[in-house]
């Protein structure tokens, strides 16, 4: 169907027939934007347990098929719709490719219904780690500023769903992943940053390139974020970030703007004298700085977090928001749950939950933090390695606690690169494991050492989320505070 190569809001979409594969919040959004917009609908998840969303959508006119089975065999159709947690090698999406029937996720299908006449600019965030940081710290500068927006995308709530609130914004903070940037095409956004590349989530590319290898096709996915943006492309001090920016097809003026924790060079954001600064936005750049936020006033003062604030602060200042809604929205931000968050002190031991920390990316920038710590790490680590995590932080792990599925991995790392290291493998495969956990912590903890909780793996081996991990981490944490005092 010729016409959905440059389909758009005004469309006449009742000739389309889509099936939405996936009935997640991006699935569930997706079909309903599709129903309302009178393109016929079928809805297809093998995951049988979507029942009241597949009832609220049956009655808006979609057919629904749940269970065993349901993706099997793709029904004559016009366009799929890619649910981010499917995998390319998805049965469904390899009969589409087949049938040369094109592909979009929800994040392409929200951008095409702005067109042509609601068109919000996007401030787009991805990156291996800090995305949910950044782009929330993002939105409370944008807030701050006295600008309508949200913080839509990968954070949680479905961008599509911004398509029918009753407000009109002026933009959108997006973070986007790089399985939802993998479905897109067409995305021109505002401004862009890739916070950082690093091994994650390969599983979900393996077989996805019949010619590069899964972290080739994950940076390729990374890089689409850049493609078209209008008016500033942020870089980091990852190379392959400025590289990325190197290589974009962008929008006529738009301009590479460089981050930096250190001294920022003309053109770039960075520190100076525990303050960060502009020198990309301001009119004499060539000679001086505008001064943004002090390092102290940041929720933390940890490297990988000054990081996340520059970026937020460079996307804010592209949209032409002033030094003090910066400040302001930076000193007053304050870190979720779960994310490098000190949940106890006791004995002179800090107890530190950053449950979040689902890579060794993000566990390693997390030690960074600290000079003598426990590290509690394991989980399931979806085709990562840890050799350079224990490398880089031989000298500050006192002590390793090591549990989860794939504890294996960490422990070969350990043993083959840091041998000296104390460690205690928790076999216990249950949640009941973090009370053993605590326990072994407890026993290795002296004043000054911090127990850290940077699993470096993702949780549901043993938990349903990262939140669930984080919160037993600190009941346990409580328990054992309050039975020594």
């Amino acid at each position: 169907m010729t016409w959905l190569s440059t389909a758009n809001r005004l469309s006449d979409w009742s000739r389309a027939r889509v099936c939405v594969a996936g009935l997640g919040a991006s699935g569930f959004s997706a079909a309903d934007t599709l129903v309302h917009l009178g393109a016929q609908v079928t809805v297809v998840d093998d995951d049988d347990t979507h029942t009241s969303k597949a009832s609220l959508l049956e009655f808006l006119g979609a057919e629904v098929r749940l269970g065993p089975g349901s993706t099997s065999t793709l029904d004559s159709c016009d366009l799929v719709i890619a649910s981010p947690g499917w995998p390319p090698t998805s049965s469904i999406f390899l009969q589409a490719h087949r049938q040369d029937i094109p592909i979009w996720g929800d994040l392409e299908l929200a951008w095409r219904l702005q067109q042509p006449d609601r068109v919000v600019p996007w401030l787009g965030i991805t990156g291996t780690n800090g995305k949910t940081t950044t782009v929330t710290m993002l939105e409370k500068i944008l807030s701050t500023a006295g600008l309508t927006c949200s913080a839509v995308g990968n954070v949680g709530r479905p961008i599509l769903e911004t398509l029918t609130d009753e407000v009109t914004y002026d933009c959108l903070a997006v973070e986007l992943s790089s399985f939802q940037l993998h479905w897109t095409r067409s995305l021109s956004l505002h401004s862009a940053v890739v916070l950082n590349v690093e091994p994650d989530h390969l599983q979900w590319y393996e077989g996805a390139s019949d010619h590069l290898d899964p972290m080739d096709v994950y940076r390729q996915d990374k890089a689409r974020i850049y493609h078209q943006v209008s008016t500033s492309c942020f870089y980091t001090s990852d190379p392959l970030t400025e590289q990325m920016v190197e290589e974009a097809d962008v929008v006529d003026g738009a301009r590479a703007i460089g981050l930096t924790t250190g001294i920022p060079q003309i053109s770039m954001l960075g520190v100076v004298d525990e303050t960060l600064v502009d020198r990309a936005f301001i009119p004499q750049r060539k000679d001086s700085a505008l001064e943004l936020v002090s390092v102290a006033d940041l929720p933390s003062s940890a490297d990988h977090m000054v990081a996340n604030a520059l970026a937020a602060a460079g996307l804010a200042r592209s949209f032409g928001v002033d030094a003090r809604a910066v400040r302001d929205g930076l000193s007053t931000y304050e870190l979720g749950p779960h994310r490098i968050q000190t949940i106890g002190v006791y004995d002179h031991v800090t107890w530190v939950d950053d449950s979040k920390a689902t890579n060794p990316h993000a566990a390693s920038a997390s030690l960074r933090a600290f000079e003598s710590v426990i590290w509690i790490g394991g989980g399931q680590a979806k085709g990562t390695q840890f050799f350079d995590l224990v490398s880089e932080h031989a000298s500050r792990i006192k002590a390793a606690i090591v549990l989860g599925i794939d504890r294996g991995v960490i422990l070969e790392a350990l043993s083959s690169v840091a041998p000296d290291i104390p460690v205690v493998e928790i076999e216990n495969s249950t949640t009941s494991a973090m009370s053993e956990v605590v326990v072994a912590a407890a026993g290795l903890a002296t004043a000054g050492d911090t127990v850290l909780l940077a699993p470096g793996c993702a949780s549901q081996d043993m938990y349903e989320s990262y939140s669930q991990r984080g919160e037993s981490f600190a009941a346990e944490v409580a328990r054992h505070i309050k039975e020594g005092k």
